[in-house]
């Protein structure tokens, strides 16, 4: 499908992102500033993530300009947005109204720097396209969807081309730089009074947050692994 045959979509998306840009005082800068030199001297240029993911990256972030799949468990998704959107990053989610923006709250997203999507159209790659031109993470559900590599190619020189990163979930996306998944390893729980439940009392208390447990595979390193603490800031 071509762009003017959803024009009135692809003006409300410019819109949107226009105000995110004016609201939010312009788009993120490029360079994570909190991010440390590598051997040259310079500064990755990345995007940031969990800090306790930041070991399975090579440049310690998502890369600008890569394309990055996903998946598992949906915390994985909220953990990265809210990483993101929290250092400053605009974040776009395209095509998965079931991910909760409170529990992103929760763990530190700034909403006013995210943009939903909930129902992209029977096109969701145009719809990501298009807010690749001005946005900094772009999280598209696939819903199922094998990606033509025609099309994967298209996008991942849009990435390239804006310095954006696309990170893509639900379905085959050939070609992408490096693949996430993760799945709930532990949930942590509480008694009524805020203390630990007993060593064994299965059942007992209240589920306070998780632990996910990541991998990362990628054409540039081994697979790498690490754990991160999920659900509600303590």
């Amino acid at each position: 499908m071509g762009e003017a045959a959803i024009d009135p979509a692809i003006a409300q998306l410019r819109q949107a992102m226009s105000r995110m840009s004016t609201t939010t005082g312009g788009a993120a800068p490029r360079v994570d500033p909190d991010t440390r030199p590598g051997e040259d001297g310079l500064v990755p240029d990345v995007l940031s993530v969990p800090e306790n993911l930041a070991e399975l990256f090579p440049q310690g972030g998502l890369a600008r300009g890569s394309v990055v799949s996903a998946s598992g468990a949906g915390s994985l998704l909220l953990s990265m947005i809210a990483a993101s959107s929290g250092a400053g990053a605009q974040v776009a989610v395209v095509g998965l109204s079931r991910l909760s923006m409170l529990a992103a709250a929760e763990m530190g997203a700034d909403l006013s720097r995210i943009a939903l999507v909930a129902d992209p159209g029977s096109d969701p790659l145009q719809i990501a396209t298009v807010l690749l031109d001005g946005i900094d993470l772009v999280v598209l559900g696939l819903d199922g969807m094998s990606v033509p590599p025609s099309r994967a190619k298209v996008l991942a020189a849009r990435a390239r081309r804006n310095s954006s990163v696309l990170l893509v979930v639900g379905g085959q996306w050939p070609g992408a730089a490096a693949h996430l998944s993760a799945r709930v390893s532990r949930y942590r729980t509480a008694t009524p009074g805020g203390s630990d439940p007993a060593p064994g009392a299965c059942g007992y208390g209240r589920i306070g947050g998780w632990d996910l447990s990541v991998s990362l595979r990628s054409r540039s390193r081994p697979p790498r692994s690490a754990t991160v603490a999920a659900g509600a800031r303590r």
